[in-house]
């Protein structure tokens, strides 16, 4: 059967194709990324709109690969990196991926406590309700039934919506983020790490190795893969587009206050929102804040999980129940209540955890991207559909630029002491 051609049929075709370019772009604006944001808004009003702009190609280009390696190949990254380069590579890919991934959840977990303290809940009701609602979703064996619980909640993301609306940001100053690159008061050490958190928390390792076994997952193969181009650009769009909305709404609430400048955490966001603007604000930052939080949570566990299934040789699809994939689901359930539960342990190091998620995700980026340019340019991989000359280009200044991204951020997490603008001039 060929591809539908006329319009209204391309784009019933688009609504059917739809699905891992978005939930691996929107998960990215996890509670780690609302939190990143809102901080920039309040520390530095609109000054770091234009981190955002410079962030939709990077997003397309690595998503964009991985989307061809997913549908041409229908094998995912961690099993085409053991392949192609040995177990070494594919054992610390998927080792690294791990350890980050898991204390990824566990800081989504970290973001489900601070939405549902807002609203006076105890994190030993909230926690464990977020748990049993991500294992909920993925163990049926359905996975249409998971992409449709995954579309609820990117529905509920659209907040950012009212958010940014209710909060009457500033237009003129807004467009001056975006066209002008700058850092209002200056470029301190505190602003490049943030600079650099923006980056971090928009492209992460996890997302390549989500989207690729999800596009197989779907059973998406090269006939539709524009469909899935279309998705995944879609996607790209939609993360910058609420990043910004977030941005804007937390300096709008911020500039001129003197909490300006004083960046405590998400709480504290949700908190001066309904107190500079409107409780509603607040109430709706909250509310994005847990929904961030499971969308995060879900992509992230299941990028681990898929992983898995790749190093190990085990079955991993959604499509199959549960006793056909018992480790499959097994490694996804046990991640999520490891995480849950190590949250809601008293005096537990957080802080500690969201530094060292930091340093990993800098050690595993680059190596990640790497592999990925090399496996788009291996013909026995992907036959014609091998990056063109000129996207090798663009990849190339891409990897180049988060190589050198990932080391400032993990000098700068080994010894906070470094002066990180002079790091980035001599490097």
């Amino acid at each position: 059967m060929a591809p539908r051609r006329t319009w209204r049929q391309r784009l019933l075709t688009l609504a059917a194709i739809i699905g891992p370019g978005l939930i691996v772009m929107v998960g990215d604006n996890d509670a780690g990324g609302v939190s990143t944001y809102a901080q920039a808004g309040q520390d530095y009003g609109y000054s770091l709109l234009w981190t955002l702009v410079l962030l939709i190609p990077v997003l397309i280009v690595n998503q964009e690969m991985v989307v061809r390696l997913g549908a041409v190949t229908g094998v995912g990254h961690a099993r085409l990196i053991t392949e192609r380069f040995g177990r070494f590579w594919g054992w610390f890919s998927v080792g690294d991926l791990f350890v980050l991934n898991f204390l990824t959840i566990a800081t989504e977990f970290i973001g489900v406590s601070l939405a549902g303290a807002y609203f006076g809940f105890s994190p030993y009701v909230v926690v464990p309700l977020a748990a049993l609602i991500l294992i909920a979703i993925t163990v049926t064996g359905n996975f249409r039934r998971w992409e449709r619980a995954m579309f609820v909640f990117l529905f509920a993301s659209l907040l950012v919506l009212p958010l940014v609306v209710l909060s009457h940001p500033d237009p003129q100053a807004a467009l001056k983020g975006f066209v002008m690159p700058g850092v209002q008061r200056g470029l301190t050490s505190d602003a490049a790490l943030l600079i650099i958190a923006i980056v971090g928390t928009t492209v992460a390792p996890w997302q390549l190795f989500f989207q690729q076994s999800n596009v197989i997952d779907k059973r998406i193969t090269p006939r539709w893969l524009d469909y899935e181009k279309a998705d995944t650009i879609i996607g790209a769009f939609v993360v910058v587009i609420g990043a910004a909305a977030i941005m804007m709404a937390s300096a709008a609430a911020f500039i001129g206050t003197k909490d300006f400048g004083h960046f405590d955490s998400a709480l504290g966001i949700a908190r001066g929102l309904a107190s500079h603007i409107t409780p509603i604000e607040g109430t709706i930052f909250a509310l994005l804040l847990f929904d961030a939080s499971i969308v995060g949570a879900s992509a992230v566990t299941l990028a681990t999980s898929y992983a898995f299934g790749d190093i190990f040789g085990l079955r991993h699809s959604l499509h199959r129940g549960f006793r056909e994939a018992k480790l499959f689901y097994g490694s996804y359930s046990a991640m999520v209540a490891v995480a849950a539960a190590i949250v809601l342990i008293p005096q537990a190091p957080l802080g500690l955890i969201t530094t060292a998620v930091q340093a990993l995700a800098g050690t595993l980026l680059p190596s990640a991207t790497v592999f990925l340019v090399l496996l788009c340019n291996d013909r026995a991989v992907l036959g014609p559909w091998v990056n063109k000359p000129w996207l090798n280009v663009v990849a190339t200044i891409i990897v180049s630029a988060l190589l050198l991204l990932s080391l400032v951020l993990v000098i700068s997490t080994l010894f906070p002491s470094t002066n990180v603008t002079v790091l980035v001039i001599v490097l």
